[in-house]
């Protein structure tokens, strides 16, 4: 799950998201690329300095010395775009110090995600991410081993590339190794789902989690799309994963709703209609 934001927060991290996304239109693969590492950067900085990090969202503190210590702090180490970004965001009201890294790794990987988009890679992104997510989630101890704090950084960051080799895109490759960086991160299973869901709302969908006992022919999933785009009122990207143990049907799980269609699904509900 997402990190909560209290309403100030809420408010400061959607007009930041906002003024970004006005931007992306008007910069190259490259810029948006070193964009994103240099807010993960900032983020890392800010997680890890906790007197600097109050200091920089405290509200008590004027904006105009709040921009300037980040600029004078940050100035020649990141480019001139990400400290525009971060001069933006300590002068907004944030409702807790913890807020301000969380807008900066979101805002990071909304510019990671945007290189995709603009190489209209971003489909390959989002099925990637989900799929390295279940490989996670089918091996804890890969899961154990990427997010042991104990275990320096770059080792960590080379047992991933080793486990993604050259399967993957760029940018995906990007996001989970940030992921590894991040002393902050939760599982990889569920920061790889999430930055998933991430890459389908860069295309204004919400994503359907599948699990059905037979692959699907192409027809199958488009006639599906089409259902519960009707059913939810929005556009609706599928990930599909193959469980034979639902021995038919399908499960279709979105957010906290989940759709129990299939026959192992149907034959637990009829044995617990059963009198005992």
């Amino acid at each position: 799950m997402a990190a909560v934001l209290q309403s100030a927060s809420r408010e400061a991290l959607a007009q930041a998201r906002g003024r970004l996304d006005d931007g992306i239109d008007r910069s190259s693969a490259s810029e948006l690329a070193q964009l994103g590492d240099d807010l993960f950067a900032v983020s890392r900085l800010l997680d890890a300095e906790v007197v600097l990090r109050r200091h920089l969202a405290d509200a008590t503190v004027p904006a105009a010395s709040r921009t300037n210590l980040a600029d004078r702090l940050l100035d020649g180490k990141v480019g001139r775009a990400a400290l525009d970004v971060v001069s933006d965001l300590v002068s907004a009201r944030w409702s807790r110090p913890g807020d301000l890294v969380v807008a900066l790794r979101t805002l990071g990987r909304q510019a990671t995600l945007a290189v995709a988009e603009k190489d209209r890679s971003l489909d390959e992104v989002e099925d990637q991410l989900f799929r390295f997510g279940r490989i996670v989630e089918r091996e804890p101890q890969l899961g154990r081993l990427l997010g042991d704090r104990n275990t320096p950084a770059e080792k960590r960051i080379g047992l991933l590339r080793t486990v993604l080799g050259r399967k993957v895109s760029t940018v995906t490759a990007t996001l989970l190794e940030q992921v590894v960086r991040d002393p902050g991160a939760r599982g990889m299973d569920l920061e790889a789902e999430e930055l998933s869901e991430l890459a389908a709302a860069r295309r204004d969908r919400s994503v359907a989690h599948v699990s059905t006992a037979v692959r699907l022919s192409p027809g199958q999933e488009q006639r599906l799309v089409d259902s519960l785009t009707r059913l939810y009122g929005r556009p609706i990207s599928l990930q599909v994963e193959l469980d034979p143990s639902l021995l038919g049907g399908l499960v279709v799980r979105m957010g906290g709703e989940l759709i129990d269609g299939s026959v192992a699904g149907r034959l637990a509900a009829a044995r617990r209609s059963m009198p005992s």
